[in-house]
């Protein structure tokens, strides 16, 4: 008995050092990017999906801009991440003739509109406020989909931001606009077979075709990559977890074949026999 409780503290001990490696792959907040913080912040916004302005995870960014513009910006986000986008709208300090109701939209890289999982994506803004703010929380990216699915997959996703109903004298207004995006990793709990060839960023299907000593054309803003690059899709800490519940079936295996396999010569029967 006492072998049988040693091997089953050394697979306790195996499964939990593990599930400690696997645990911290896990995050519930979302937390800027080191390299992001020492970067300018961008301080204009884009007016369209072709011009928005790249961003990082945990970058802020600003923009002056007038009442009724349409805002973008857009940022990579990589398979078993969520992201969390906030926006903040300074509203003009003039008289205005109403309230004012804004919007926060995300796109993936097919421009499909992702519903928010969390948040408050749109907002009414009274007629003295001085001040609105909007947060949208996506569904966790996946490495793959089926064609048919909405699921968001990796690649760049478009923060757009404007006001969608208002007094019509308040058009043209200036306000001045804040976003910061973060991404959480959400474990192997959220990982899928499979995964995309390329994730979907403008021009990842494409090739401009160039004369001998043509100098190449600058990268497009919207081709930003996460810190370290893009993941291969197959590696998440699921592995950990199966390795673990494969450890410990093993050795209980082995426990429980100690245990009922006795001294191997029933006590009935005579030494002698």
């Amino acid at each position: 008995m006492c072998t049988v409780r040693r091997m089953l503290m050394t697979a306790a001990l195996a499964g939990a050092g593990l599930l400690g490696v696997a645990g911290p792959a896990v995050a519930d907040t979302a937390t800027p990017s080191p390299s992001a913080s020492t970067e300018a912040a961008p301080t204009e916004a884009g007016t369209s999906f072709r011009t928005a302005t790249a961003i990082k995870s945990g970058q802020p960014a600003t923009a002056d801009a007038s009442t009724g513009d349409y805002l973008y910006w857009v940022l990579p986000v990589d398979a078993g991440q969520r992201a969390t986008v906030k926006a903040t709208v300074t509203l003009p300090t003039a008289a205005r003739h109403g309230a004012a109701t804004w919007q926060l939209d995300v796109y993936d890289g097919l421009r499909r509109r992702q519903p928010c999982k969390y948040g408050a994506p749109t907002k009414a803004a009274a007629q003295d406020a001085g001040s609105v703010e909007l947060t949208c929380t996506l569904r966790t990216v996946r490495a793959w989909a089926e064609p048919w699915a909405n699921d968001p997959l990796p690649g760049s996703y478009y923060v757009r931001l404007t006001v969608v109903d208002l007094p019509q004298e308040d058009l043209g207004l200036p306000v001045h606009a804040k976003v910061e995006a973060g991404t959480a990793d959400q474990g192997g709990s959220q990982a899928v077979d499979g995964t995309l060839a390329a994730p979907l960023v403008p021009g990842a299907g494409t090739a401009t075709p160039q004369s001998d000593g043509a100098t190449p054309s600058p990268r497009p803003a919207a081709m930003a990559e996460p810190d370290g690059g893009w993941s291969s899709g197959w590696w998440s800490d699921r592995w950990l977890w199966t390795a673990a519940g494969g450890l410990l079936a093993a050795l209980g295996g082995i426990a429980g074949y100690s245990v009922t396999r006795g001294s191997g010569r029933p006590s009935r029967v005579p030494p002698g026999a």
